[in-house]
């Protein structure tokens, strides 16, 4: 237990927590945006979708999932938090002449983009999870509620800036969490950057096309 407990204070076991959170989120996202994008095959196939959740392992899949997700959430905001503030205290005065040479401006901003993202996740669950902010909000008709959702376009804009914010977030934690998950080697990292690049445009292309599809007229009631 000694070990196990040295080994998660220490900034690599950290680093270990925060990339197996992250991979568990990965999974998550993607999986998210292919199930949404069943959005232009129309209500049925979109409602059909939300039913079929609402029913995996009678009714307890869902929050089986749910659950692991959130954990995964927790695990990841207190290991970044964690490495954050010890990065911090390493070096309470900072640089007097900085300049960024090793490091992206996705990975210099996962510090905005992950608060901009925790706030998404909490709106996103009232918006079309529980329907507490909804104008409209009918519990088994998920197709309607996205397209009423996003008809207004400040949520839409809300919407398209946290998918930014995603995309920043998610090109520099894809890329370091295969690094820190072993898959490194100088063989290897341009097309680690490649995947991480190409997954993360796939997921903020699609999850903006649905709120710009609602405004167009393109999906709709």
């Amino acid at each position: 237990m000694q070990r196990e407990a040295t080994f998660f204070s220490s900034s690599i076991g950290k680093k270990v927590v925060m990339a197996a959170s992250g991979l568990v989120l990965f999974g998550f996202v993607v999986g998210h945006m292919i199930g949404n994008l069943q959005v232009y095959l129309g209500a049925e196939a979109l409602n059909a979708y939300g039913e079929f959740l609402r029913h995996v392992l009678h009714g307890q899949g869902i929050w089986i999932a749910r659950a692991g997700v959130l954990l995964a959430v927790v695990l990841h905001i207190w290991a970044a938090t964690s490495l954050t503030l010890s990065n911090w205290s390493a070096r309470p005065v900072g640089y007097r002449e900085w300049q960024a040479r090793e490091s992206t401006y996705a990975s210099r901003t996962m510090v905005w983009s992950g608060p901009i993202l925790a706030a998404f996740i909490i709106y996103h669950l009232a918006h079309l999870t529980t329907g507490s902010v909804h104008p409209q909000f009918i519990a088994a008709d998920v197709y309607h509620n996205v397209v009423i959702g996003f008809q207004n376009p400040f949520v839409s804009a809300f919407y398209i800036l946290a998918m930014l914010a995603l995309g920043l977030h998610m090109y520099h934690g894809v890329w370091s969490m295969l690094q820190t998950l072993g898959v490194s080697h100088e063989r290897w990292n341009p097309w680690r950057r490649v995947f991480a690049a190409v997954v993360t445009g796939i997921v903020v292309v699609g999850n903006i096309s649905i709120p710009v599809a609602v405004l167009t007229g393109v999906v709709h009631l």
